[in-house]
């Protein structure tokens, strides 16, 4: 085919440029600079032109596709769409990689003009959301996906383009709609961090931020919850870019080309470190499984997974019509074949959810009233809602603690959310009260329960009686060192059903004086799921 490739010296736009000219495709490369056009369709027996998206478009006449490997995409302006309606009206394909949720989301708004043309004008060709819906597709398959959770982790010494530096510094520390457990959340760009396995046992962490499968995914799979993160390799990296995303939570500065640019310009200083390694993964939950698929790029071939599925797509004999994100576009065996000649490597794996409360209560767990047990079969993401009294204890020393461990304010009626995450380890509570909320982990282990709130662990004697689950508090740790039994907290928490209504009473007393910290109660229920349809962007 015929194909003009825009920005086509970047650091994608050169991989798009290399993989189709294996294939046999007529290229031209299309940048700013005139020279580094030609120097690399030199290399790939190509055509060079000069050619600026903002400016005369009549040179697209005569090519059968027109690729868009330029950015950064959400920088294009009061006409986003320019060199897309261009290429239509040209009688080309327009593809492109955006990775920025609204320009994909948004690319419907040239439906009807590209199926006049009887063309394709598909957005976000690129690892999000065109391999990552490949993905959750082939591991959910007919099966709902409840949880997706997806990671694309970079190696160090992989080239840095402008664009892709502009996309993540503009996100850091800047607010975007996030669906958590069936409902619309506010979450913050470059927060939350968590560790992926890749293969080869490569533990890489990736940080939150908003792509297009966090805005198309949530109605597009109906599923409950949906996160994504990327990474940096170097600690000094992740972290100072953490840096920078709570300044911008506290003084919303703009991100401009010359701040990029001096970014740009320090993580060159740090190329020779780390390695040329990177991966992707991708999670997904079902009702009865957690499926993973990731992907090990090696010697510097990292960059080449964006440009893998417009490369897949023109290997069909005919492309699709219409104007659409690139969900499902291609099946995951597609993608895999145009990697099939570059040092990638994949792994699926696949295990049934196991319940952590089942699996440490044993037969007695089918004993708990029905509205108990059904809090604690989490697959993927929960949310529970309901009212809860507060009473806080008035010493000093249990008012410290109670700080501390970020327990509520006391209220006599406060308006209370759950929210339960199953993960490979185990599950993820957060309490909220209110404006206040406290966040604790629960594991399985062979001697029972425990539960950790920060560098605190402690060890919970679950036991059932008539019915209601009870949490006494049997051991605990700070980190490795154990804790003597006076220094333990007193519980006294149980968990039961009233009326068909799940209900709590949780009493804890401060370690030492044994006097009153924190006593909570009040019921849950189900909260009801929002429509997953993006909210506007």
């Amino acid at each position: 085919m015929k194909v003009l490739i825009l920005g086509g010296t970047g650091v994608f736009g050169e991989r798009i440029a290399r993989l189709l000219a294996r294939d046999g495709h007529q290229l031209t490369i299309a940048a700013r600079s005139l020279p580094a056009a030609r120097a690399l369709a030199q290399d790939l027996n190509a055509t060079a032109l000069r050619l600026d998206r903002s400016g005369d478009l009549a040179a697209l006449a005569g090519y059968q596709v027109i690729i868009d490997a330029a950015g950064p995409f959400h920088a294009y302006g009061q006409d986003p769409y320019r060199l897309a309606r261009a290429a239509l009206a040209a009688g080309a394909h327009y593809l492109d990689l955006a990775d920025n949720a609204a320009f994909c989301t948004g690319i419907t708004v040239l439906d009807a003009e590209a199926r006049a043309a009887n063309r394709a004008a598909i957005s976000g060709l690129s690892s999000v959301p065109a391999i990552s819906s490949a993905a959750v597709r082939a591991l959910a398959g007919p099966d709902r996906p409840l949880m997706i959770d997806s990671a694309i982790l970079p190696g160090n010494r992989s080239p840095r383009g402008l664009s892709v530096m502009a996309s993540i510094l503009s996100q850091a520390g800047r607010p975007f709609p996030l669906y958590q457990a069936g409902q619309w959340t506010t979450a913050t760009g470059w927060s939350a961090p968590q560790d992926y396995t890749l293969p080869g046992g490569f533990t890489r962490q990736g940080w939150r931020i908003e792509v297009p499968d966090t805005h198309l995914f949530p109605a597009h799979f109906q599923a409950q919850t949906v996160d994504f993160r990327a990474g940096l390799e170097l600690g000094i990296m992740r972290y100072g870019l953490a840096a920078v995303a709570l300044l911008r939570r506290l003084i919303p500065f703009p991100i401009t080309t010359r701040l990029v640019r001096a970014f740009r310009f320090l993580a060159g200083l740090l190329a020779p470190f780390g390695t040329g390694t990177g991966g992707m993964s991708v999670i997904v939950t079902t009702a009865t499984h957690r499926h993973s698929w990731a992907l090990l790029a090696e010697n510097g071939e990292g960059p080449f997974v964006p440009a893998i599925a417009i490369r897949a797509l023109l290997r069909r004999a005919t492309l699709p019509t219409g104007a659409s994100p690139a969900l499902e576009i291609l099946t995951l065996d597609e993608l895999e074949a145009g990697m099939s000649d570059l040092a990638i490597r994949f792994e699926r794996r696949s295990e049934a959810l196991d319940p952590i409360f089942p699996r440490v209560l044993g037969p007695a767990f089918t004993t708990l009233q029905e509205t108990v047990r059904a809090t604690h079969l989490t697959a993927g993401t929960t949310r529970w809602q309901g009212r809860a009294s507060v009473t806080r204890g008035v010493g000093l020393w249990s008012r410290l603690l109670a700080t501390l461990f970020r327990f509520p304010p006391a209220s006599e009626d406060t308006g209370i959310e759950v929210i339960k995450t199953a993960t490979s380890k185990g599950e993820i509570w957060i309490r909220r009260f209110g404006t206040r909320s406290f966040r604790s982990n629960l594991k399985a282990t062979p001697q029972g329960m425990t539960e950790r709130f920060g560098p605190f662990t402690f060890q919970l004697g679950l036991t059932v009686r008539d019915g209601a689950l009870h949490y006494p508090v049997a051991t605990g740790r700070i980190g490795p060192v154990p804790l003597p039994r006076w220094l333990l907290p007193g519980s006294d928490a149980r968990e039961y059903a009233k009326d068909g209504t799940f209900r709590f009473d949780v009493r804890l007393l401060a370690p030492v004086t044994r006097a009153l910290m924190v006593h909570y109660r009040g019921h849950l229920h189900l909260a009801q799921t929002e429509d997953p349809t993006p909210p506007q962007v």
